[in-house]
């Protein structure tokens, strides 16, 4: 063995005797887990009190609030069923006797336009049934609802292209119909009634609602696709009114709405002339009529003074037309128990009627273009001019004579405001405007 060998043998002999005095060293222990666990929420009850008499004041305010309605409410209730309308005592009023008192011109039985504002369709639609049986001699009864769907569609497409500045509502004019007609033909009730209700009722509030609705979103946000506007208008009219017809049948044929018109309607809408009577037009002019039912701000209406309209008028239903007319149904004098409308002389006296009586209530809006009607005959009782009125509106389901008012010579004069007829009947009046330019 080398000296350098013996020497790290002794060191490894005394290191180990060193490593096997020393003590032996404890493991390290492992710490304890904690561990979860659920337990019930305490409820500071200090706290809980407060909550619980928070919810109490609230109910008791709650209460009070519903005691102050309900009795609001009751008191509404009672006011509306207390409530009077302005009125005079028509006991003193010769007046007809009955429709049978007039002499009529042929037309179909009222028919009711329920909750609806189409009156100016159900009035102007009455009034070419007439002139297709003056004219053809054919009962050819016609759907008043077609127009409306149609009327609709072009409002819309209207409210598009003027970038949401034109109205959508129920009203419209009596030359609506041949505008309508002329794109989109005509149809028979039978083929298109537009009521979907079980009771065969129109109500169009939720058409008109959401007709209203979708312009608002149109305008919002500026969507001026046409197509797209008029798609969406059609959804909402094919639900609420019906889809209408393409191709339909009538007595063994099949039509198209344009042959129907052509063919069995059988009449020229360019025969039919409309007139007004305004101080703010020169007379003897065409213009405007303007109201917001002429949405499309129709020019072509013959503006006459009071005397020569007012003439004209009796004068073509003395002749056995009948005439639309449009005007204010709002008056005193306008009673459908009593089926009669006439002025009374608390409103202004007969004398006083005149051109600047009929502008004064235009002007500030007491006459106001809130009705159309279809005028079907005359008679007169102690001198004094009646009218029978075929009327679409629930008032004149109130008296007697369902469908019919009796309207006075002096009502006319004041209240009606336009008037439809065909320009056979006025001819002279006609001859008083020049020449419409090419």
């Amino acid at each position: 063995m080398s000296r350098q060998t013996a020497t790290v043998l002794a060191t490894v002999l005394v290191m180990g005797s060193a490593w096997a005095a020393a003590p032996a060293v404890a493991p390290t222990p492992t710490p304890a887990r904690d561990t979860a666990v659920y337990q019930p929420k305490y409820e500071d009850p200090v706290l809980k009190q407060m909550e619980e008499h928070d919810k109490q004041v609230a109910t008791e305010r709650d209460e009070l609030t519903a005691k102050i309605r309900a009795a609001q409410t009751a008191r509404k209730e009672a006011d509306e069923k207390a409530a009077k309308v302005l009125r005079f005592d028509m006991s003193g009023i010769a007046k007809p006797a009955s429709p049978a008192a007039f002499k009529q011109a042929w037309h179909f039985p009222p028919v009711a336009q329920y909750l609806t504002g189409t009156c100016w369709s159900f009035s102007t639609t009455s009034f070419y049934e007439s002139e297709v049986y003056r004219l053809t001699g054919r009962k050819v009864k016609l759907s008043e609802i077609w127009t409306v769907y149609w009327e609709y569609v072009e409002k819309m497409r209207r409210f598009v292209r003027e970038r949401g500045d034109s109205l959508i509502d129920e009203g419209s004019e009596s030359n609506a119909l041949p505008r309508i007609w002329k794109r989109y033909g005509i149809v028979p009730e039978e083929a298109y009634p537009g009521v979907l209700s079980k009771d065969g009722r129109h109500d169009h509030s939720r058409l008109i609602a959401q007709l209203r609705e979708l312009s608002q979103w149109v305008k919002a946000n500026e969507i001026w696709d046409e197509d797209r506007v008029l798609a969406l208008t059609r959804v909402i009219l094919d639900r609420e009114l019906g889809v209408p017809p393409e191709r339909f049948a009538y007595q063994g044929r099949e039509y198209t709405p344009q042959q129907f018109l052509a063919q069995v309607v059988a009449i020229d809408l360019d025969d039919y002339v409309e007139f007004m009577s305004t101080l703010s037009l020169p007379f003897y002019t065409r213009g405007e009529y303007k109201v917001p039912d002429n949405w499309w701000h129709d020019a072509s209406y013959y503006n006459v003074p009071l005397a020569e309209w007012y003439a004209a008028l009796k004068h073509a239903v003395q002749q056995g037309y009948t005439v639309a007319i449009g005007g204010d149904v709002s008056e005193p004098g306008y009673n459908g128990f009593e089926n009669a409308a006439v002025v009374p002389t608390f409103d202004i006296p007969q004398a006083y009627i005149d051109q600047s009586a009929r502008e004064l209530r235009f002007a500030n809006h007491t006459t106001e273009d809130d009705h159309g009607l279809h005028l079907v005959g005359w008679t007169s009782v102690d001198g004094r001019d009646w009218f029978l009125i075929k009327d679409s509106a629930r008032s004149s389901r109130w008296g007697k004579f369902e469908g019919y008012y009796f309207y006075r010579d002096d009502y006319v004069r004041l209240k009606m405001l336009t008037f439809v007829v065909h320009k056979d009947a006025v001819r002279e009046l006609l001859a008083k405007f020049a020449p419409a330019q090419p």
